[in-house]
């Protein structure tokens, strides 16, 4: 019987117990696991659970791919190239889903038929108590609660609007539901091109792939929602709560969230010289004082990662 939805879980080097975790989420799925599909991607990782641990923890229905060239948006890209479902969930290797996520995400796509993309409530289970200073920088760590109403997106270029406008109710990537032809919107405008916009590989915390699928498909006329029926739990492990990865978080991910706007056309800010850039992170450091404290410098970092985003980039 071909498969309903496909999940699709991103990993590169994982956490053994975040990862038992996420695929505990997955076999206590209310779903028929007949119905669903679990697409583990290996993305080039050079350490890899054995055989052992997946008969232990892995759903019946897993199957594991392998994706070489590092980066996330090319491994989402081997998930979506392997998926038999007519829908798509992605679940990061650090999310555990609520046992009625893929129920919900049936009857959701049901429906709202002109909906191409959907997400929902991401919430924290911190493996310690998070400084009260980092409250502030919690939506960088995909954590988001929009609250109890849903919300649908309403075009990508408001009635009048000069330019296209992201809109605030477009999932995340973490937990995000597509249609088939959403998805392959992205994948046919992506693939072949040797372009995929800035997104997490290695080490590296650039972070827009997410917002690049929700920009190609509104492009091609889909809407996206927010739905508060779908959860849930992000697993955030201590090191992510440091002054030095928030700061650095933070300034990749403003760096291409600019670069991803700007590509789709969607960024109310003017392109930058080199120098116009440096002269603007200078001022910024007046502004934000970053010594006087961890939250100042991660604030003045980001605004660093906004202006290198805008430099305009010769042709």
């Amino acid at each position: 019987m071909t498969p309903l939805i496909s999940v699709i879980v991103p990993t590169h080097n994982p956490d053994r117990e975040r990862l038992r975790r996420t695929l505990g989420g997955l076999r206590a799925q209310t779903l028929p696991p007949t119905d669903w599909e679990t697409i583990l991607v290996n993305n080039a990782s050079t350490r890899f659970p054995d055989d052992a641990f997946f008969a232990g923890h892995a759903p019946q229905n897993l199957s594991i791919v392998a994706e070489s060239v590092l980066g996330l948006s090319r491994a989402r890209m081997r998930g979506f190239a392997a998926a038999l479902g007519e829908f798509a969930v992605l679940v990061d290797d650090d999310n555990v889903l609520a046992p009625d996520y893929l129920a919900e995400t049936l009857q959701l796509f049901a429906a709202h038929p002109r909906v191409g993309a959907f997400g929902g409530r991401s919430l924290p289970e911190f493996e310690t108590a998070p400084p009260a200073w980092t409250q502030e920088f919690f939506p960088l760590l995909a954590l988001r609660d929009p609250g109890e109403k849903p919300l649908i997106s309403q075009g990508l270029r408001p009635a009048g609007g000069t330019r296209n406008e992201y809109p605030l109710c477009a999932p995340i990537g973490a937990g995000m539901a597509l249609r088939r032809p959403a998805w392959m919107v992205w994948l046919e405008s992506r693939q072949g091109t040797g372009l995929v916009l800035s997104d997490r590989s290695g080490s590296r915390l650039t972070s827009s792939g997410d917002n690049d699928i929700v920009l190609a498909l509104m492009h091609a006329g889909w809407e996206v929602g927010y739905f508060p029926q779908l959860s849930l739990t992000h697993l955030i492990p201590a090191n992510r709560l440091e002054a030095a990865y928030l700061a650095r978080l933070n300034r990749s991910i403003q760096q291409s969230w600019m670069e991803v706007l700007t590509f789709n056309d969607a960024s109310p800010w003017r392109p930058l010289t080199a120098p116009g850039a440096g002269l603007r992170k200078i001022k910024a450091w007046f502004i934000h004082r970053p010594w006087r404290g961890p939250a100042a410098y991660i604030r003045w970092q980001g605004a660093c990662g906004h202006f290198d985003g805008r430099i305009k980039q010769r042709s």
